[in-house]
């Protein structure tokens, strides 16, 4: 059966109602390729997140007190909500974030996956009972949701990422007050409201606020009825969120997935094709706009000049442009700011004198593919998160100098190895500094049953799984004296 297309993306989403918001400002939602209109947003005003909150605050009572099975349910018809508006939800996000049709089927799996991991979640939240040293007395800790939880989402990866914090925190008895990205206000938050109600969820559970940053932002993290803040971006604009939160009247606990700069590192036993694959998948797949993004390629002197010239062989055969084609890796950068800040660092490789060996002219929002070999661990090139589809290969000496550049960075996310001996990629693994290493694969994994998070400045707390049970939930110290 086919389901006539959600519409109506011209406002909030708050207490169950599609209301506009009052800040007396529109959000022109554009087509990052083509620059088309897809919608005008009123935007939110402090106003109408006071609302939003105030509804999370009153629906979470009764939606804590539900069955687990009910919360379930909610997931099960999400589940076939998806599979039945599979393309319009690929279509919305390639025309609103400017994914390719790869990457966009990619978040559509993911979102897919999400959910059927969150309706296994309201079963996972068991207690303990204790033995006390005291006779008759018996010490039980019951598990309980942890109230209003606050979600902001970036606009990579809008309906997932969203929906990574969205999905559990409501499985586990929550309720959410969500704002997407500027960017991404359908993907990252309206359609996912759509897609939740038409589940069923109750009025005042999910709450989408369309804001400003500048305008909502510091009221949203420090309003003193969440009790967490989930956030994903960039490390700057989480440092900012924990200043503010920690000046709330209200105590919060922070979960912060920040910004990377993931090393794939290439040994000098490692398979030549498996590392170009890995190479090229994990640095260009949606132009490098990806948290996890292979940021530096650091390969072993030993196989360094093979794989460099069989890597822009295979960099330079790459499509870029228009994302709806099937076959494109590269589309568009996001949005303009993002244009201006890779060309700034392309800039800055040419002027450090490194070898631009892959290039093409920048049209608009698409930048082709851009591969620099020659490049410095310390240079800004290779200490920045790039965000985009530029490539620094970095020569190591040796296998010890390898681990020394991939550590040698303030991020700590997601990392990889390619090596023909497992148990060498097991010892090179544990040395590596970083939330995930992955061996023989790309940096680039997020499963929803298995544990995502990173060290140093890319971030506090973890997702998924049991793991996303002890962030969005708080435990409750009973005891008996028989």
């Amino acid at each position: 059966m086919t389901l006539p297309a959600y519409d109506g993306f011209t406002g909030q989403y708050i207490n169950g109602q599609w209301v506009s918001g009052t800040a007396g400002r529109v959000l022109e939602d554009r087509n990052p390729y083509d620059n088309t209109l897809l919608t005008e947003i009123a935007m939110a005003g402090c106003d109408d997140l006071d609302r939003a909150y105030e509804a999370a605050r009153i629906a979470q009572r009764d939606w804590a007190m539900t069955l687990p099975k009910e919360r379930a349910g909610i997931f099960h018809r999400a589940l076939r909500l998806l599979d039945q508006r599979r393309e319009e939800i690929i279509s919305w996000v390639i025309r609103e974030s400017g994914s390719t049709r790869m990457k966009a089927t990619a978040e559509f799996e993911a979102i897919h996956a999400g959910m059927a991991e969150a309706a296994s979640l309201p079963y996972l939240m068991h207690g303990l009972i204790m033995p006390v040293d005291r006779p008759g007395k018996e010490a039980r800790v019951y598990r309980k949701p942890v109230g209003v939880i606050g979600v902001i989402s970036p606009w990579n990866f809008p309906l997932h990422l969203s929906n990574r914090s969205v999905a559990p925190a409501i499985a586990l008895g929550n309720a959410v007050v969500l704002k997407p990205a500027s960017d991404t206000p359908v993907t990252g938050g309206l359609l996912l409201a759509k897609i939740y109600e038409e589940a069923g969820l109750p009025a005042g559970v999910l709450n989408v606020v369309i804001g400003a940053g500048s305008e909502i932002g510091d009221a949203f993290c420090a309003h003193p009825v969440p009790r967490i803040i989930s956030f994903t971006g960039s490390t700057e604009v989480g440092q900012r969120i924990a200043r503010v939160a920690a000046g709330s009247t209200r105590l919060k606990k922070l979960g912060l997935e920040l910004g990377g700069n993931a090393p794939l590192v290439i040994l000098d036993d490692a398979d030549l094709g498996m590392a170009v694959e890995a190479a090229l998948v994990g640095r260009f797949l949606h132009c490098g706009q990806i948290c996890m993004s292979t940021n530096r390629i650091i390969v072993d002197a030993a196989l360094h000049d093979d794989f460099l010239e069989a890597y822009c062989a295979a960099v330079s055969g790459i499509k870029y442009g228009d994302p709806n084609a099937p076959d494109t890796m590269v589309g568009p950068l996001c949005n303009t700011a993002q244009v201006r800040s890779v060309t700034s660092l392309i800039e800055s490789g040419r002027q450090q004198g490194f070898d631009l060996r892959v290039s093409g002219e920048i049209d608009g929002r698409i930048v082709p593919p851009h591969v620099f070999a020659g490049v410095t661990n310390d240079s800004r090139l290779a200490q920045t998160e790039i965000f985009g589809p530029v490539a620094p290969v970095i020569c190591a000496a040796n296998e010890a100098q390898a681990l020394t550049f991939a550590n040698d960075t303030e991020y700590g996310l997601s990392s990889a190895i390619i090596t023909g001996d497992e148990a060498r990629g097991l010892r090179f693994a544990q040395g590596i500094e970083a939330g995930m290493t992955h061996i023989n694969d790309i940096t680039i994994h997020d499963y929803p049953h298995v544990m995502f998070g990173g060290e140093k400045n890319s971030g506090l707390g973890r997702f998924n799984g049991h793991w996303i049970v002890e962030e969005f939930t708080t435990d409750h110290l009973v005891t008996v004296q028989r």
